[in-house]
C-alpha cells in the first residue's frame, strides 16, 4: 500500500467515523475564533471553552479586548496557561486590528501571521474556518498521526504540512483537518495507543507503515 492508497482509505474511515464534523472550540465570529485559537495553545479545548464562555460575556469584539485591557483579560485567562503572554498578544492583537483593518479581522495567511502572538497554525485555522479558504493546519495530533501511518516521517510542521497538502485533494482540508484531531484524540492518542483498536493503524500494521511507538 503506497501512500496515495493509505491516504484514500484514510479518508473513507475518516468519513465514515466523522460524516459531519465538527471543531471541538465555542466561538461565535471571526475575531472569537481567532481569539480562542490564541488561547488553546498548549491548552486543551475543553479548559479553552470553560474560559470563553465567561469572558465572551464581557469581550467580544476588538473594542471590547481593548477597552477590558491586558490586566483584566490576564486574570480572566488564567486557567489556560501562559496567560501573561497570551494577554499580551491578544490585546496587541486587537488594537492591531481596530487601527489597521477597521475592526475587522484580516482574511490572508500574511496579515494573521503578522499579527502579535499569531503562528501560521492559528492563521490557517482562522482562514479555514471563517473565511473558507484552503488551508491545513497542522497540530501535534496530526503530526503525530502522520508520522504513525508513514505519510511523513519527518517532524517538521511544514513539511508534514506540505505531504498532507500533496496526498488529499484541496476540496477536503477543512473537514479532514477537525477529523484528524477527533480521530487523535478517540483513537490514536500519543500514550496509551493501542494498535488493534485503532481502525487506521490496524489495517496499516500489517504494511509496517504504522509506527506505534512514535
Amino acid at each position: 500500500m503506497n501512500r496515495r492508497e493509505k491516504a484514500n482509505f484514510i479518508l473513507i474511515t475518516l468519513n465514515g467515523l466523522f460524516p459531519e464534523p465538527r471543531t471541538q472550540l465555542s466561538f461565535g465570529d471571526d475575531f472569537t475564533c481567532l481569539v480562542a485559537v490564541m488561547l488553546s495553545a498548549q491548552c486543551t479545548d475543553a479548559v479553552v471553552n470553560r474560559v470563553t464562555e465567561k469572558l465572551f460575556r464581557v469581550a467580544r469584539t476588538p473594542q471590547e479586548f481593548a477597552d477590558f485591557g491586558e490586566e483584566n483579560l490576564r486574570n480572566a485567562i488564567r486557567p489556560c496557561g501562559l496567560f501573561n503572554t497570551k494577554a499580551k498578544a491578544i490585546i496587541g492583537t486587537a488594537e492591531i486590528i481596530l487601527e489597521k483593518y477597521g475592526g475587522r479581522v484580516p482574511a490572508t495567511l500574511e496579515e494573521l501571521e503578522a499579527l502579535p502572538g499569531v503562528g501560521h497554525k492559528t492563521a490557517s485555522v482562522v482562514v479555514s474556518q471563517c473565511f473558507g479558504k484552503p488551508a491545513f493546519p497542522v497540530d501535534t495530533h496530526i503530526a503525530r498521526l502522520a508520522n504513525r501511518w508513514g505519510l511523513e516521517k519527518s517532524p517538521a510542521v511544514a513539511k508534514i504540512e506540505a505531504t498532507l497538502k500533496s496526498l488529499f485533494p484541496v476540496c477536503t482540508w477543512k473537514t479532514l483537518h477537525v477529523q484528524l484531531i477527533l480521530y487523535g484524540r478517540k483513537f490514536c492518542p500519543a500514550r496509551g495507543h493501542s494498535v488493534e483498536k485503532c481502525p487506521i493503524c490496524s489495517r496499516f500494521s500489517s504494511h509496517q507503515f504504522c509506527f506505534a511507538n512514535r
